[in-house]
């Protein structure tokens, strides 16, 4: 099993490979994102000075768990922050510390990019996501999260 950054020039299979994977997190969070929409956001993803990345953890030449992330700039703290948009193994290879694996992986490229800090959110009834962060020094920030979509 390894875990590693998704390079830019990444083939279509692996792009695809991610994209089936991902389509199992929309499907457990209630999205209705069309495979289309995430091969075209992969895509984006991947392009050249893009500030969004991808970890994935593979497992005999197969996605088993990724981590799909965001770079900003944070006035609060004075440089870079990481928002971590998702963090989802394949539910059949859930407790067997892949998350925790592909998490570190990810601080740890975040320190070595001199990223001030990493925020996420989970939802309040996720208490197995919930202590995976909490084990790893994540603390909890009482916020209201506010979006706006255009048409």
């Amino acid at each position: 099993m390894k875990v590693y950054k998704v390079p830019n020039d990444a083939d279509q299979s692996l792009r695809l490979k991610i994209a089936d994977l991902m389509m199992g997190q929309m499907e457990s969070i209630g999205a209705d994102n069309a495979y289309e929409l995430l091969i075209a956001s992969i895509d984006l993803t991947l392009k050249d000075n893009s500030l969004a990345h991808m970890f994935v953890v593979e497992d005999e030449e197969v996605i088993v768990g990724v981590a799909f992330f965001n770079i900003g700039i944070s006035l609060e703290k004075g440089g870079y922050y990481m928002w971590l948009n998702d963090l989802y193994v394949h539910k059949e290879h859930r407790n067997q510390g892949i998350a925790k694996r592909l998490l570190l992986q990810v601080i740890h490229w975040a320190e070595t990019e001199n990223i001030k800090v990493i925020e996420t959110e989970t939802g309040i009834n996720n208490l197995a996501t919930k202590s995976l962060y909490n084990s790893l020094g994540f603390y909890d920030i009482i916020s209201k999260r506010y979006g706006f979509t255009f048409s």
